[in-house]
């Protein structure tokens, strides 16, 4: 039985009443399921290599970060978050260095496939503390579209989260562990290898995202993922994700490439079109200040300092 029929299998006959003080369940989404996307479909033999691929590699279990690496966190803050570059002639991946840290440049270039790359960091580290107060935040970050080829020729952009390993040629959303937006037609997918999800009961609010900011937000106390467009946030996508094995997994952000596409990242190294995402409690520095309840005694490690 391969790995989305377990998953939907384990949902559907979930206990009627979950135990007291225990995490929200995950559950699909409200709006209609797509058995096919608007302009672009992966073949066949993408979903089942993906398949194949899972089977053969287990999702990495959540680490402690080195001491040099936390150290360096606690100097550079969000700075230290980026994109990690694809082995790949198709895609460049550049970092600035001239004072905007926390910013990764993506390029792809005609005829590129679809391409997932993740980044260098986890935005929420198991082995690390998770507040419980629903009004205490989580992480954010955010892309902003300078190109992309049309939908309708085969371009498309997706933000989103994923776990390691995760099958390179796979947008995000469509493999286990991993939730997505993609750009080409605003369908948001979790776990879900067909057609998605649109995110708009109507028409999307904007019929082009070149220009365009879009952000990919999640909530750590209740598992929510939302997304922004310019600043203004969308209905919550996703609810009660990730936290039944959030201490044993590790979550990247997740951006998708296909066509010639260019795309800025931003984890905090300059301020968000979504305003509330400057604030402390949504930085994805924030959370790797103390390890979590079950992996012994808590660590408080230094607070983190304005630059």
């Amino acid at each position: 039985m391969d790995w989305f029929k377990q998953h939907r299998q384990r949902h559907a006959h979930r206990q009627p009443e979950a135990p007291p003080g225990a995490p929200p369940e995950w559950a699909p989404a409200i709006e209609q399921s797509s058995t096919y996307g608007l302009h672009n479909e992966a073949s066949d033999e993408s979903y089942q290599k993906a398949l194949e691929f899972c089977e053969k590699h287990p999702v990495e279990s959540s680490t402690i970060l080195p001491s040099q690496t936390i150290a360096d966190i606690n100097g550079n803050g969000c700075s230290e978050w980026r994109i990690q570059a694809h082995d790949s002639s198709s895609i460049s991946v550049v970092h600035h260095s001239d004072g905007k840290g926390g910013l990764s440049q993506i390029r792809s270039r005609v005829g590129c496939p679809d391409t997932c790359l993740l980044g260098n960091l986890p935005i929420v580290a198991g082995q690390y503390h998770f507040p419980n107060d629903p009004n205490d935040g989580g992480v954010y970050f955010e892309i902003i579209v300078n190109k992309m080829t049309d939908p309708s020729k085969g371009g498309v952009i997706a933000i989103g989260t994923a776990c390691r390993p995760y099958p390179s040629w796979r947008l995000p959303g469509w493999n286990r562990l991993s939730a997505g937006l993609h750009l080409d037609d605003f369908h948001k997918f979790f776990e879900d290898p067909e057609g998605g999800r649109p995110c708009f009961l109507g028409s999307p609010p904007i019929t082009s995202v070149v220009g365009h900011t879009i952000g990919c937000g999640y909530s750590f106390s209740t598992g929510t993922m939302f997304f922004t467009t310019d600043g203004q946030r969308l209905p919550d996508a996703f609810t009660g994700i990730y936290l039944q094995n959030r201490s044993d997994i590790d979550v990247y952000a997740a951006v998708s490439v296909s066509g010639e596409c260019d795309v800025s990242v931003n984890f905090g190294g300059t301020s968000f079109k979504w305003l509330e995402g400057n604030e402390w409690r949504w930085r994805v520095d924030r959370q790797v200040r103390k390890l979590g309840d079950d992996v012994g005694e808590q660590e408080e490690l230094p607070a983190y300092s304005a630059r």
